[in-house]
C-alpha cells in the first residue's frame, strides 16, 4: 500500500480545516485530526471552506498527540516545521509504504521536544528570510502535492 496522509495537530482555525480537507478529497490523501481542535467540526466557516468534500474525504480523529503516535506506531512520520534544518526535497517516500505528514497547529507549530526527537524525520518548506510561515492550508498543498509528482500521480486524473 502507498497511502499519503496528512495530520493536523491540535488545527486552531476552521478555514485552513476546511481547504485541507478539500485538499485531501482531491488528492486521495486521507486526514487526521489531532484534538483539542480550535473549533467545532460542524463550524459553519469550516463547513463553507471544506464545501461538499467533507463526504469525499476520509478523516479520522485522535484524542491528542501520544494518542495518534500511539495508533501509528511503527508508521512513516515526516514532521514539518519552519525550525526544521532539512528542506522537504529531501522526504523520501519509498514505494510500498504509508507516509504521515505531522503539521503543527497555527499560532505555535509542533511542539520543540517532539521536533529535537524527531531532528532527522523534520523538514520545512524554504522561504524568504523575511518570512515567518505560509499559512497552513498552502503548506499542506505545496507538500502534498510535491510528493505525489514525484509518484506520478497515482490515481489521479
Amino acid at each position: 500500500m502507498n497511502t499519503l496522509h496528512v495530520v493536523l495537530v491540535e488545527p486552531e482555525i476552521p478555514q485552513n480545516t476546511g481547504n485541507i480537507v478539500r485538499t485531501c478529497a482531491a488528492s486521495g490523501a486521507r486526514l487526521h485530526l489531532v484534538k483539542p481542535l480550535g473549533f467545532f467540526v460542524r463550524d459553519r466557516h469550516l463547513r463553507r471552506a471544506g464545501l461538499d468534500y467533507w463526504d469525499d474525504a476520509e478523516v479520522t480523529y485522535h484524542d491528542g498527540l501520544a494518542a495518534f503516535l500511539g495508533d501509528v506506531a511503527g508508521g512513516r512520520l515526516a514532521f514539518f516545521s519552519r525550525k526544521a534544518a532539512r528542506t522537504y526535497d529531501r522526504l523520501d517516500w519509498p514505494e510500498g509504504s504509508d507516509l504521515y505528514l505531522v503539521f503543527g497547529k497555527e499560532s505555535t507549530g509542533l511542539p520543540d521536544d517532539l521536533l529535537a526527537g524527531n531532528a532527522d524525520r523534520s523538514f520545512r518548506i524554504p522561504m524568504t528570510s523575511g518570512v515567518r510561515s505560509l499559512n497552513l492550508a498552502g503548506a499542506v498543498s505545496v507538500v502534498v502535492y510535491d510528493l505525489l509528482r514525484r509518484k506520478g500521480f497515482p490515481g489521479l486524473s
